[in-house]
């Protein structure tokens, strides 16, 4: 079996992982100080593999620290929350003898501890009687977590879905459990950046200053060439600076869309890589995408849809209510744009980005940004 050296999971190793390395550095050294930190960045920019990177950093210096990492994505409610980060404590632990004395110092509620038959993960299901049997199990997970004989750093990814949370101002919860803490740090992380600059700069919400915020930017160009061709020549392959770079300019330098383009180009290559199979890879990627980009059309209107074309076919926009742009894509209004342009960035269907120039648009979704260009 060839090892093909592109993985399409967040993390496996640090010789998988393409650099980070300042970026890794600095976080450690900021949790080291005793700072919680707010870690943004759009989806599928590499983000929780290097949350990943940073545990493993922490684990071969030997500093100390256990680390927990919580993805919440899913969680609708005060239940969901507690449930993965339970799961995240006794994945870490995995020690039977700490398992059960963690579940003790919970209170008197009886956790049910199984396994998921095929990814072997631990699944914890908890049964309350009341609201403050809710409440108190995670406040004591969090005295479990500050009473470790270890210092403590917990990573909650999608940090921003508790503001889904229905009759509980989940913020003030956490915040009024988290401010105590002095063995804890916390690395909370999200991919909508509006909500989580609200959540950490807003001088009327809890978290109001607590963290040290930080945004991901995209790999250097130059770093990511190399890595690519010192990737397929380790594997035997060669690949040229041009063809490594065309990639990730295909990809637009994104993380994910990037190792995808390229695991696909390692399965059809041989020795050399030729031009061709390049583009073969392209156009296969977009055939098996094909399907869920065309129900993703059934879901928006057909005038957000053309929308979408067009933000495609510019690659980047950044005045959406031009004449010269609305004419160009016939597109109406400039306030039907915006009102579209509103629900799309909702939908995390266009990705919103402000910088010193401006606001500027373009399709979340790089692979469907390619096939909607060429519509």
């Amino acid at each position: 079996m060839n090892d093909n050296p592109f993985i399409l999971e967040p993390y496996k190793s640090k010789d998988l992982f393409c650099d980070r390395e300042k970026e890794t550095s600095e976080i450690i050294r900021y949790l080291e100080n005793g700072r919680n930190i707010t870690l943004v960045s759009p989806r599928r920019l590499g983000k929780t593999g290097l949350i990943y990177r940073i545990f493993d950093e922490l684990s071969d210096r030997k500093t100390g620290f256990d680390t927990f990492y919580t993805d919440i994505s899913s969680s609708q409610n005060i239940d969901d929350f507690v449930k993965l980060l339970s799961e995240s404590v006794v994945s870490t632990l995995k020690q039977k003898s700490r398992i059960s004395n963690f579940f003790k110092l919970l209170g008197g509620i009886r956790p049910i501890l199984s396994y998921d038959p095929l990814s072997g993960k631990p699944e914890v299901s908890i049964t309350y009687r009341n609201e403050d049997e809710r409440v108190f199990t995670l406040k004591s997970i969090f005295n479990y977590l500050e009473n470790n004989n270890r210092k403590v750093i917990v990573a909650i990814d999608e940090f921003q879905q508790i503001r889904q949370y229905h009759n509980i101002d989940m913020e003030a919860l956490l915040r009024t459990y988290i401010q105590p803490l002095h063995n804890v740090r916390f690395l909370f992380c999200g991919s909508k950046k509006h909500t989580m600059t609200d959540i950490f700069s807003n001088a009327k919400r809890p978290f109001y200053e607590s963290t040290t915020f930080y945004s991901l930017k995209k790999l250097d160009i130059d770093i990511y060439c190399n890595f690519i061709i010192r990737k397929f020549t380790e594997r035997g392959k060669l690949i040229n600076q041009e063809q490594a770079k065309d990639i990730i300019l295909w990809t637009k330098d994104h993380t994910f869309y990037t190792q995808a383009l390229c695991n696909e180009v390692f399965i059809r290559s041989g020795s050399t890589i030729h031009d061709k199979y390049i583009s073969e890879a392209k156009n296969v990627i977009l055939r098996l995408n094909e399907d869920r980009f065309l129900e993703i059309q059934r879901l928006v209107t057909p005038s957000q849809w053309n929308l979408m074309k067009a933000i495609a076919k510019e690659s980047t926009l950044k005045q959406p209510t031009a004449q010269a742009f609305l004419t160009k894509y016939g597109l109406g209004s400039g306030a039907g744009v915006l009102k579209n342009l509103k629900t799309l960035v909702e939908k995390e269907l266009v990705l919103e980005e402000n910088a010193l120039e401006g606001t500027a648009y373009s399709i979340y979704n790089i692979f469907l940004f390619r096939y909607l260009e060429k519509l």
